[in-house]
């Protein structure tokens, strides 16, 4: 039950991280930023409800595991947005186009309400360290993933 409460703790550390860092240091997210934080949550209920089921702690703590490993498969992606190997099909991380005849008025109307970062703009939290936040949470992502499959299997020896 522990490992559950920590897993459940370590998945909903990463959004919260996220979330911090845009009040604290003014890092302002991509779409594909804000989707990366979804799984996270999933995982956090997921591990809790592990945590308080145990017939169930089985398939839910698997389920807590996937739903992290689809955070990192979505910053894998985003990491290949941000190095241009592939474009973002999201609308959100797209420059808005002008049609031939528009107007700078109608260009305007476009825009979204408020200011979004481009997903190939990659942010970097450490200066001078050449991994991006997408990079960080891949990196956060297959840890996690790796350390609560490791406790899952030592619980299921015992």
């Amino acid at each position: 039950m522990f490992a559950t409460l920590a897993f459940a703790l370590a998945a909903a550390a990463a959004p919260l991280f996220a979330r911090a860092s845009e009040d604290i240091w003014g890092i302002a997210p991509c779409e594909l930023c804000t989707w990366q934080r979804v799984p996270y949550w999933v995982a956090a209920a997921l591990a809790l409800a592990a945590a308080l089921l145990p017939r169930a702690r089985r398939p839910l703590a698997l389920l807590a595991i996937l739903a992290v490993v689809a955070s990192g498969a979505i910053a894998a992606f985003h990491i290949g947005v941000e190095q241009g190997w592939w474009p973002s099909p999201l609308a959100g991380c797209q420059a808005p186009r002008s049609a031939g005849g528009a107007s700078i008025d109608d260009l305007m109307r476009s825009l979204a309400v408020a200011p979004s970062k481009p997903c190939d703009a990659p942010t970097y939290l450490v200066p001078g360290l050449p991994i991006s936040m997408a990079g960080m949470n891949l990196i956060y992502a297959l840890g996690l993933s790796a350390l609560a499959a490791i406790w899952m299997r030592r619980g299921v020896r015992r």
